[in-house]
């Protein structure tokens, strides 16, 4: 399998959960706001046998008039017509902002026209209850009564070779991924497991809907992957996007 992480940059967020871009040759992040946390992100392509599958959308911003998801999939010599599979851990705005792309008009159509969207029936419909400042409802809509989208309960395998689990550790919803063609296994763990200090070290988070619950799950995949030679996938890492056990 080929692994492309397409990273929008690094950003700072506070509680005011606003993403905001951060240059460290610039940048000065004690001038950030107070509790200000540094993240990248940086949803991947993963190529499989069978597919071109894209893990979380981004933040949905635009880079030079284009929405820059897709002008990062053509930077990396992918049409975003050739995604075929979209696997969305949860929807908050910063994996989920570039699920669709604005028409004149009428609305937000879906981003990647070939793709089958896959997200946790319940992730959806909480995202319409719960709203902002998490969840953007208004760029979600294009998501509903679409046959491009594949509404998940639970547990299960896609196509018999990438596993979905939902958790409910970061957000109540929230899914992990792990695929399995030709010999290898990739993780993906979204928030749950959003960087690679986060695995090595017993860390819960106050911003996690069940923060004792993710650093379990965090220390059993990576014993897990340690020992079945796991590749991890980390989105919010700005150093280590991912990390292969050898």
């Amino acid at each position: 399998m080929r692994i492309i992480p397409i990273s929008e940059g690094t950003f700072t967020i506070d509680q005011s959960k606003k993403f905001i871009p951060f240059d460290e040759k610039v940048d000065d992040l004690k001038s950030r706001g107070s509790g200000s946390l540094l993240v990248e992100v940086q949803p991947f392509v993963v190529i499989t046998s069978k597919d071109v599958l894209l893990l979380d959308t981004g933040l949905g911003f635009e880079k030079n008039g284009t929405l820059q998801l897709h002008q990062n999939l053509m930077d990396a010599g992918i049409n975003p017509a050739e995604v075929t599979k979209v696997l969305m851990s949860h929807l908050h705005k910063d994996h989920a902002g570039a699920v669709g792309i604005e028409r004149d008009g009428l609305g937000a159509r879906l981003s990647l026209p070939n793709a089958m969207y896959y997200i946790q029936r319940e992730e959806l419909a909480y995202a319409f209850e719960k709203g902002t400042p998490s969840y953007f409802p208004h760029e979600l809509e294009c998501l509903q009564n679409t046959s491009q989208v594949e509404l998940l309960d639970g547990y299960g395998t896609i196509d018999g070779y990438i596993e979905y689990a939902i958790t409910g550790a970061h957000s109540l919803y929230h899914q992990v991924f792990t695929i399995k063609d030709e010999g290898e296994i990739i993780f993906f763990g979204g928030d749950d497991a959003p960087q690679l200090q986060q695995m090595k070290h017993r860390f819960a988070a106050k911003y996690d809907y069940d923060g004792k619950k993710a650093m379990e799950l965090r220390q059993q995949w990576w014993e897990q992957g340690e020992k079945e030679k796991w590749t991890f996938l980390f989105y919010h890492d700005v150093k280590n996007p991912t990390w292969k056990f050898s």
